[in-house]
């Protein structure tokens, strides 16, 4: 017997979790189907982002950094600390609280919201009539009926051609999040950001951290001013970063792994380490969604196709996230979720996937919004840069962390803000006031007009708008 609903939402991450929220809100009769799964067995919602993503890896990294200042940076404080030591086993139990507190949390929401929730699979049985029919299949196995079907589920880490992820030596994103003890030696194949934050959390643990980069420039989606300002950083930190490789063959013989690598050079390396991370990029869930059943059209790296509105080929399935075009983060696949459920309630529903903020949380944070330096002169758009350093910020003084700085792009004639770039400390707060002011179409001239709080890190931003017109105040 098949139970009917207004909507489904297949995937209970970011995107699905919000688009069921959503859609429950304006007044539509909402399930939402997961499988993931707790060690208890129990459902643990939140997708990728919450189990093994962004909230795990926010826990470790505040654990080790926590660790980093007690014992090198605490004495400058006059806070004296004998017999420092760190519990990993105590550190991953308290990772694994907060990502439970976060499953239990996106659960609670769904009772609140009145969002009839599954815990199995869920994929498509069949159309008819513009009405779909669904199975779930694993803890809870129902068949559920819609007219409409809101698919986000996700994406995996992407692994290397020939070396499988066993997530005891050989590492993807899971994995990283569960070593037990901190590893003597770390590899790591990718400078991306799970990549930069995993090799940063145990770097501060007291690994040797090497990290294998294909491209010739370091984050080469980042403005390059601040990329090199980022490195410069991490290399002063201990962590070895070679850029230009090719890797060749890896071995897993269950003690190490050794990569065999040609350096940009050209001469042949090997690498040997204790585990290995592999951050290579992601690819999307669209395998078990028996998306033929309804002729859902999908491209060739599997991700399904979807326009401007994330409406799929098939009328009434959408989909958002990490499994269609843009960006995969967390913040735009809730977007996206939010306007589907609106524009299935004819609302207009609206995600600008230009002003999407970016953000890799080491020490120091690197965040941006919209165009870097480089995008601009490849696309010879005249523009005005102004950018002002941490190092002459009174409130990164007292914090002691004045690495970085503050970068603000704005057109040579209009003076509207075109991209905003920081790296240092609490870049990934700093950064909502840029992308504020750019959905606002502000101009620098704004910004440097608006009075900022003294002392605080924002006044940065103040400072960089300022330097636009070349008129900084405090360097």
């Amino acid at each position: 017997m098949s139970q009917n609903f207004d909507v489904v939402v297949i995937g209970a991450g970011p995107g699905g979790y919000v688009a069921a929220i959503r859609a429950a809100q304006l007044g539509f009769k909402v399930a939402c189907i997961d499988e993931w799964e707790n060690a208890a067995g129990g459902p643990a919602p939140g997708g990728t982002c919450t189990n093994v993503g962004c909230i795990p890896s926010k826990a470790l990294l505040q654990s080790s950094e926590h660790f980093e200042q007690a014992g090198h940076h605490f004495a400058d404080h006059g806070i004296g600390i004998k017999g420092l030591s760190m519990d990993v086993a105590q550190m991953i139990a308290r990772k694994d609280a907060v990502v439970k507190q976060n499953n239990d949390g996106i659960l609670y929401l769904f009772k609140k919201n009145k969002v009839s929730f599954f815990h199995g699979r869920g994929s498509f049985l069949s159309r008819t009539d513009g009405l779909f029919e669904l199975s779930v299949t694993g803890k809870s196995n129902e068949t559920l009926q819609t007219r409409h079907v809101i698919v986000a589920t996700g994406s995996s880490a992407r692994p290397l051609p020939g070396i499988e992820f066993d997530e005891v030596n050989v590492l993807s994103n899971d994995g990283a999040l569960r070593v037990g003890a901190t590893p003597k030696r770390l590899g790591v194949i990718g400078s991306g950001v799970i990549g930069l934050e995993m090799g940063s959390v145990w770097r501060r643990l007291g690994a040797e951290v090497t990290v294998l980069e294909g491209l010739p420039t370091f984050l080469g989606a980042v403005d390059q001013q601040i990329a090199k300002e980022a490195h410069k950083a991490f290399v002063k930190q201990g962590l070895k970063i070679e850029l230009g490789v090719k890797v060749g063959e890896i071995k897993n013989t269950k003690k190490t792994v050794s990569i065999a690598y040609t350096d940009a050079k050209g001469g042949a390396q090997t690498l040997t380490v204790d585990k290995l991370i592999v951050s290579i990029g992601r690819v999307p869930n669209t395998a078990g969604l028996n998306a033929e059943a309804v002729d859902l059209k999908l491209d060739e790296r599997g991700a399904i196709e979807v326009d401007a509105n994330c409406r799929t080929n098939v009328a009434g399935v959408w989909a958002v996230g990490d499994v269609v075009r843009g960006p995969m983060l967390a913040h735009k696949a809730e977007e996206e979720g939010v306007a589907v459920a609106e524009r299935i309630a004819g609302q207009h529903g609206h995600v600008d996937l230009d002003l999407v903020p970016w953000v890799i949380y080491t020490s120091p944070e690197i965040a941006w919004v919209g165009k870097n330096e480089q995008q601009l002169k490849e696309q010879g758009i005249a523009f005005k840069a102004g950018t002002f350093p941490f190092l002459a910020n009174g409130r990164a003084r007292a914090l002691g962390d004045t690495t970085g700085m503050v970068k603000m792009l704005a057109d040579a004639t209009t003076d509207e803000i075109l991209g905003v770039h920081v790296v240092g400390p609490m870049a990934s707060e700093l950064i909502a006031e840029a992308c504020v002011a750019m959905a606002f179409k502000a101009s620098s001239e704004d910004i440097a007009r608006i009075c900022h709080a003294h002392p605080s890190l924002s006044e940065s931003t103040k400072e960089a708008a300022l330097a636009v017109d070349k008129r900084t105040l405090n360097f």
